[in-house]
């Protein structure tokens, strides 16, 4: 079953985080921070299955700067532009891609939403798909998408894009807020998926979104932290994972509750009658109206009142 799941979210030096630091790791390189002098070297890991920079690719008329084809110059270039102690100096696209796509089908999916965002903000993107860890879910595929937070240009980085746009210029280009743009991006990842998913002739088709808009009526599972879930998987439990199934557990519990009482108070309904039963029941009437009339009695008059009745009985076979 294909899973939505798109978690955007930001590298910011606010929580002691760098942009080079985080390219290192989801691209599995070595990549030296030279605002710390610090090297960065994840080059011995084994889940990256493809790693690739993506750049917006009209720059009135020039071909896209090589300078940010480097992975370490574009990311130490992106530390550089920004002069704040607690800047937001990267933008995070992780996504989940479907188990049941093929290898290459799954990468094909992770470079168009990356050249899409490359595309649609004018900035830089670093994409990284990452096979499951062994002691993890086996089914767990996914891709990161880091994304400079300024626009690309061949001189270096310009103005703050996308989602780092401040307010009021995306007003002042006529763009959407914040909030329907991040509804915009998730919507537009599940209609890539979905069109990936058919090209495969696969059934399977995902949702971004949520359970209430999509009309089922159910709890939302609860979304355990990795590292809580890491802690268990290695044999130590988690308290805060068993309070957050608890409550879920009692939620469902209370909806289960209110559907009871609500079927219970709600008021029965006679169930409909069967037409031959109500054709027999309009029979029977009519042959106890005539045998209640005394004998001698003269029946003609009563056969001027006959029409309705057999009319009546009549509708009814009809």
């Amino acid at each position: 079953m294909a899973i939505f799941y798109l978690q955007i979210s930001s590298i910011s030096r606010g929580a002691g985080r760098r942009a080079t630091a985080a390219a290192a790791y989801r691209a599995g390189e070595r990549l030296r921070d030279e605002r710390s002098g610090e090297l960065q070297n994840y080059s011995r890991r084994r889940d990256v299955l493809h790693s690739e920079i993506f750049l917006p690719q009209q720059f009135g008329g020039a071909p896209p700067p090589l300078w940010a084809h480097s992975r370490e110059r574009l990311w130490n270039t992106a530390e550089h532009a920004e002069k704040r102690h607690n800047a937001r100096v990267a933008r995070e696209f992780q996504v989940n891609l479907p188990a049941e796509l093929a290898p290459l089908e799954r990468v094909a999916l992770a470079r168009s939403f990356a050249r899409e965002i490359a595309e649609r903000y004018r900035v830089a993107v670093d994409l990284a798909v990452h096979a499951p860890r062994p002691e993890g879910d086996p089914r767990n595929f996914h891709a990161h998408l880091l994304a400079t937070t300024r626009e690309v240009t061949p001189a270096g980085l310009g103005a703050k894009a996308g989602l780092d746009m401040d307010a009021r210029e995306r007003r002042k280009r006529e763009l959407p807020d914040h909030r329907q743009e991040f509804i915009n991006v998730r919507e537009r990842w599940a209609s890539l998926t979905n069109e990936a998913l058919r090209a495969a002739n696969l059934s399977a088709r995902v949702d971004h979104r949520s359970l209430a808009a999509q009309g089922i009526d159910r709890e939302p599972l609860p979304a355990i932290p990795l590292m809580h879930l890491k802690m268990e998987q290695q044999g130590v439990r988690s308290e805060f994972a068993a309070q957050l199934r608890a409550a879920y557990g009692e939620r469902v519990a209370q909806r289960l509750a209110r559907t009871a009482s609500a079927t219970a108070e709600a008021p029965t309904t006679p169930p409909a009658r069967d037409l031959a039963e109500v054709r027999r029941q309009a029979r029977e009437a009519w042959l106890q109206l005539r045998s209640q009339v005394p004998p001698g009695v003269s029946r003609a008059p009563a056969r001027a009142a006959e029409p309705p009745a057999r009319q009546a009985e009549d509708d009814l076979a009809l």
